[in-house]
Parts: structure tokens; sequence; C-alpha cells
């Protein structure tokens, strides 16, 4: 067993959307020497900037001109854009990079600030989630894909309660997904706790309901008129060849720029459904980090980056 004194620290920012994980997780990380490392399922993909809010603009820090000379500096950043959007990646592959970089940058006598919006991510990595698997068995598959997800979920329920209530509203619906979990549960492996490899300080951020609302709004259409979401979700589908069945797997901004951009949809029908769901998105995820809180993680929710530098500057002594 490993004592907690010999572990390794981590801080790990979690939150809704549009909540300002980067901008504190860059603040933190140039307060305390630390590089970032993106916890985001959308992120690890090449070529979706825009859509998946990666703000690469915000690691880049512009210092007060010294003789004439600007003085610029970008803080580090880790498993953000790693493959191309046509490569399946998971969890499992992103919990083994995650662990790669976070051991580099330790390594290195810097602080692994770990951030995004994806709670499994974060979990599992906090946690030390165990997510050996075995080779499926072809028979056994071919009987599950018969299964509705209803029925799928039913059944995982019964044979592992504990995975089954991790799983958020998304993932209760995707039939891979719970396929799999049923796979690994039958073979014995999957998803469960070992002994910690970090000690991790984990700070929260979210806003009340209207303001968040307003901030999800103001991020749209500053990504639509400003920063070209929609030529960014053209040119995935033109120049990267990634299909509109695929473009539309990652939710979301790349749903609903792609229904319009086909023509299913008008313009602000596009910009009303995808406010509409990325609200709803943010109350899954703060569905999944209450859980979290009850299943005995402390969460620390800060209102602001003074507040988050003093409790981190505490953890880091």
């Amino acid at each position: 067993m490993i004592n907690n004194k010999q572990k390794q620290k981590i801080i790990v920012i979690v939150g809704t959307t549009a909540s300002g994980k980067t901008t504190l997780a860059v603040d933190l990380a140039l307060n305390f020497n630390g590089e970032v490392v993106s916890a985001d399922s959308r992120q690890v993909y090449k070529y979706m900037d825009v859509g998946t809010g990666k703000d690469l603009d915000e690691y880049i820090i512009r210092k007060q001109k010294i003789e004439n000379r600007k003085q610029i500096s970008k803080i580090p950043y880790h498993c953000i854009g790693v493959v191309h959007p046509n490569t399946e990646f998971n969890l499992k592959k992103w919990k083994k990079q995650a662990e790669k970089d976070i051991s580099e940058i330790q390594g290195r006598g810097r602080v692994p600030i770990v951030a995004g919006g994806t709670g499994l991510y974060s979990q599992a990595l906090v946690d030390n989630y165990d997510l050996s698997q075995g080779k499926p068995d072809k028979k056994q598959r071919a009987r599950l894909e018969k299964m509705s997800t209803e029925k799928l979920f039913e059944k995982l329920l019964k044979l592992d309660e504990n995975v089954a209530i991790k799983l958020n509203e998304s993932d209760r619906n995707n039939k891979r997904r719970l396929i799999r979990c049923l796979e690994t549960r039958d073979q014995g492996l999957g998803i469960r706790d070992q002994e910690q490899k970090y000690e991790a300080l984990v700070l929260g951020i979210t806003w009340p309901k209207e303001v968040l609302q307003k901030r999800i709004l103001k991020r749209i259409n500053d990504r639509l008129e400003n920063e070209n979401m929609l030529g960014e979700v053209e040119s995935l589908h033109m120049d990267h060849k990634v299909s509109w069945k695929r473009l539309m797997s990652f939710g979301l901004e790349y749903k609903y720029l792609s229904l319009y951009l086909q023509g299913e949809i008008s313009y602000n029908d596009m910009v009303f459904d995808l406010a509409r769901a990325t609200y709803k998105f943010s109350q899954r995820q703060m569905t999944w980090l209450r859980r979290w809180e009850r299943q005995g993680r402390e969460i620390h929710w800060v209102k602001n980056k003074t507040e988050a530098r003093r409790i981190a500057r505490q953890f880091l002594k």
C-alpha cells in the first residue's frame, strides 16, 4: 500500500461548461509553476479547437514590455489535439496518456493541473479506476446487441449497481458503452477503484442558473461570430474527411452545426437548440460532481481566483 505522504500532489479543476475552468487552470499554473492536463473527452482531437473550447490563446501569457521587447511565455498543456477525429479515443487511452504526462510534469519539478468538463475522466484519474479489459465474447455481444438501451441498463444495474450509478445520462443511453460495461462485468474486469496514485486537491467552479445560461449563450455567439466555428466544422468534413455521422456523434456544437450545414435546421434553431442542449449538459455535469461528493470526494467550490490560489497554496506546502 502507498502511504499518503509518498503520493505526488496534483490539482484537479472540475465544473460546468462555460464556467471558466481553463482560465483558472492557467492562472494556477502561472502562480505555482504548473502545466495543464486537459480532462476533456473531445479536446483530445485535432482540428476541433473552437467547438471543444480549447481556448488555446489563454495559455499564452503576454507580460509587460521590458526595454521595448514584449515578453511572451506559454503555459504548457497536454492531452489536447493528440489524435485525428476519425480515431477512437476512450477513457482508458486518456488515463494512460494523462498519467504519463503527469509523471513527466512532476519529473520536471512542476505541478500537474488537471482541468476539464468530463467528470468521468477526472474521477477515473483521482480514484484510480482499474480499466483492465478482456477480449469480448462475440456470442454474448450478439445477444446484447438485440437488447434495448433500457434493458441493457437494467441488466447492468442488477449485475453491478456501483458501476451503473456512476454512468452519466449520456452513457446510460449509449448502447455501445452499456454493452462494454456488461462485457467487462461478466469477465470480472472493468471500472473499479484501486489504491489512489495521487494526493489530489479538487477545485470546483460553477455559476447560478441565470448567469450560467447567459455565459453559455454568449460563448456560443462569440464562437459563431468571432471564432468561425461554422468554418471549423465545414473544414472537418471537407478537408479532414470526417463524416457528418461522426461529427454528430461528438454532440453539442458538432451535432447542431452539422445539422445546419446539411440544411436540416435554420440558423436560429441551431443557436437555440445548441444553447438548450448545452445547458442540459451542464446540469448533467453537476449531477456527476454531486454524486462524486456523495461518494466521499471533497470538492472545494471556489468563487474566484484569489480563493483558489489560497487553497492551492495551502495544499502545496
